[in-house]
């Protein structure tokens, strides 16, 4: 379920208001989920805390002092007598207890974020926020206590220094980061209300394989976050990024800043952009990179880009070292919405689109919604035919959604644009989930293609040379498939016309003649027998029934199809 922001939002309200500073605030407010505060020592975990509770109406609970309860003796005393190992394991299973209790407000020990599996159930159980405080201001908070262990017997600021070298990169996970300093733990734990009232977390959906899964996250800011985001999933804090110039130059220094702030050491191959690059030359480029990179078989492939970013860094960490981890980050709605998720990978050849690649799926895919505001209207619009693809083929509430919200989605609501994405991926996830490999010969995964047969034909008569973007030519696709399906007798002209109306709706070519390009019936339905959807030689079309009941097909008339081309304006 994606959390609500109404708490949140109330939460904002109250904080912000003056008049209602001191009133507690609803503990719903953060979807019923305990806070944990963490941060070197000195940060102000237990000060800021026991404020934070009072403020929200929950209890307080410092893990140090429940693991010195529970084991009879003081922290000190515990590592004199047993050692740090022997204390990190009670810490770790007294932190697994709170957090397994009811919401509260729990501060943790300098260490303990640092354990991976203490950091995994924070994640799934809390709210993480880190105290980020300057190496001087520590020292100064910590002069004089005698119950800090890594201190005793050490130059305080030194050993700061080095602790926040080593835990830094690791605090950084955390969902919530609050800079403080010398000001009061009063303006501490206003800033931390405050940035909890600004969070929102990603809204996440789960792609289940036979075999694996991953989520698909989607937000506004995933990028400033994205070292975050892919630590949990990735088994190593290496990565190379592929990205085209294009969206280097918008893109990637914010990626690069958001991977390093977590420690990710990260390097970046850029390509040239564009459906014409999408061959065998550039994938070679590509996994010549990696090896001059001298990339370990734990080295993460970072997929910055469309779908041609996408499908080539894919097919390349697919093939480098027999297979690289690999993490697709779309920056284009239509790649958020279709080639990011399903693990499709491949490039083009003279014979036809996307005839040489692999399955092959990635640890997790980002949408970052805000990448969405650089796109020319143009490019929205191609990624939008996707959305509406998904309600024709099984979803027809959803194909009414995007009748009421399409034009909001294409002119840059970021709520709508959400909306639309978890949608159309959640039902792309469920059939791939159900047909991975495209193995089922009718109604599984080929129906993903619905639009498909003449959209790659016509991108093929193209050239694909950005003449058509691949989303245009889908939106012809999904009228032609119509306006075939009701000639047929499988659906109704209304249909047809719905259908059409509605792409033309949201400012794209809606059939043939809105393209002012002769084409040859021939000439396209020969791209089609090259395409890699031909079985047994014979054409597979998606057709439909009706608004959400698309289904496969391999008997249509080639004279059926011929005809429809050419009462669409096509020549012979």
């Amino acid at each position: 379920m994606v959390p609500r922001r109404d708490g949140v939002l109330a939460l904002a309200t109250m904080t912000r208001n003056t008049a209602l500073r001191e009133a507690p605030l609803p503990t719903d407010a953060l979807f019923g989920k305990t806070i944990v505060l963490v941060g070197l020592m000195g940060a102000g975990k237990t000060s800021i805390g026991r404020r934070l509770a009072a403020r929200l109406g929950l209890p307080f609970r410092d893990a140090d002092a429940e693991i010195e309860l529970a084991a009879g003796c003081t922290i000190p005393e515990i590592f004199a007598r047993y050692g740090e190992p022997a204390f990190r394991d009670g810490e770790r299973r007294v932190i697994a207890r709170l957090l397994a209790a009811e919401p509260m407000v729990l501060a943790y020990g300098g260490g303990a974020f640092m354990d991976p599996s203490t950091r995994a159930a924070t994640r799934q159980e809390a709210v993480s926020v880190w105290l980020r405080c300057p190496v001087a201001t520590l020292a100064k908070r910590v002069a004089g206590r005698d119950n800090r262990p890594l201190l005793a017997n050490n130059d305080r600021e030194e050993t700061l220094r080095r602790l926040t070298e080593i835990r830094n990169p690791v605090y950084a996970e955390a969902d919530v980061i609050v800079d403080c300093g010398e000001e009061t733990p009063d303006v501490t734990t206003a800033q931390v209300l405050d940035a909890l009232a600004d969070w929102t977390p990603p809204r996440r959906l789960k792609v289940t394989l036979s075999q694996s899964s991953y989520d698909v996250a989607i937000g506004d800011g995933l990028l400033s976050r994205a070292g975050a985001l892919l630590a949990p999933v990735l088994p190593q804090k290496r990565a190379v990024v592929v990205t085209d110039k294009a969206v280097a130059a918008l893109h990637l220094e914010t990626l690069m800043a958001g991977l390093a702030n977590t420690g990710f050491v990260a390097t970046s191959v850029i390509i040239p952009g564009g459906e014409a690059g999408k061959n065998l030359e550039t994938w070679q480029t590509i996994v010549s990179a990696l090896l001059e990179a001298r990339v370990e078989r734990r080295t993460a492939v970072i997929a910055l880009g469309g779908g041609v970013v996408g499908d080539l860094a894919g097919f390349a960490a697919a093939t480098t070292l027999r297979g690289l981890p690999f993490v697709q980050i779309p920056t284009t709605l239509l790649s958020q919405v279709d080639s990011s998720v399903g693990g499709k990978t491949g490039v083009n050849t003279a014979f036809g689109k996307n005839l040489v690649g692999a399955f092959y799926q990635p640890r997790i895919v980002l949408a970052d919604t805000g990448v969405l505001a650089t796109l020319p209207p143009r490019e929205l619009r191609a990624g939008y035919a996707e959305i509406a693809k998904a309600g024709l083929i099984g979803d027809a509430g959803f194909f009414a959604w995007c009748e009421a919200n399409g034009a909001a989605v294409c002119n840059g609501d970021r709520d709508a644009q959400a909306e639309a994405i978890q949608r159309a991926c959640a039902f792309k996830a469920g059939v791939v989930g159900d047909d991975e490999r495209e193995e089922k010969p009718n109604d599984g995964r080929a129906l993903l293609n619905l639009g498909h047969t003449f959209g790659h034909a016509l991108e093929a008569d193209y050239g694909y040379d950005g003449g058509l973007l691949h989303g245009e030519g889908v939106a012809v696709g999904l009228g032609l498939a119509f306006k075939l399906s009701a000639r047929l007798g499988h659906c109704t002209r209304e249909d047809a016309e719905r259908v059409i109306a509605h792409v033309a709706s949201v400012g794209m070519a809606a059939d043939l003649r809105m393209l002012n390009r002769r084409f040859s019936a021939s000439e396209l339905v020969a791209h089609m027998k090259r395409d890699k959807k031909v079985r047994d030689g014979a054409l597979h079309f998606v057709l439909a029934r009706g608004i959400g009941r698309a289904f496969t097909s391999s008997d249509v008339p080639a004279e059926a199809v011929v005809d429809l081309l050419r009462d669409e304006g096509c020549g012979v």
